[in-house]
């Protein structure tokens, strides 16, 4: 799913919001035992993807490192996403899923915030991204919220 997953992080407009790393990177990365990927699917179709970094680490603190779909705008972000934390929290003893986006990326704040993402502040000059330093927008999900969440819708 490499190659899938490489055009989907050059798709035209992600450019200055999605990071992209080459073949080697992701290859070392799932060969590492620190990160997981999923693919999302529409049928047998992939829409997407996600890159966890720190899975089942002992500190119990997950980093979605990356997530982008084919088709922005037909919700398939927002549902990729909640099962990727439904695994994250049902698979390991995570306690804390946390993330940076852009603040400007309103389409992905809103996406994260509609799984349970709390705002936490933002990270000056966090990501080094085309070449300069740009500020973060942590964002947060624990897993007494998550359980609450789940409780309450069933």
């Amino acid at each position: 799913m490499i190659p899938f997953i490489m055009a989907t992080e050059r798709l035209p407009g992600f450019e200055t919001l999605v990071g992209r790393w080459d073949e080697m990177q992701h290859r070392s990365a799932l060969a590492d035992g620190r990160h997981a990927y999923f693919v999302g699917r529409s049928g047998s179709e992939p829409i997407g993807f996600a890159i966890l970094r720190d899975w089942g680490a002992p500190e119990r603190v997950t980093l979605v490192k990356r997530v982008a779909v084919c088709c922005p705008g037909r919700g398939y972000g927002r549902l990729l996403l909640s099962q990727v934390v439904d695994a994250a929290f049902g698979q390991t003893d995570a306690w804390r899923l946390w993330l940076g986006v852009f603040p400007e990326n309103d389409r992905a704040r809103r996406t994260y915030e509609n799984v349970g993402f709390k705002k936490e502040g933002i990270a000056r000059g966090n990501a080094f991204f085309g070449g300069v330093h740009r500020d973060e927008l942590i964002m947060a999900l624990v897993r007494p919220e998550w359980q609450a969440e789940r409780f309450k819708n069933g």
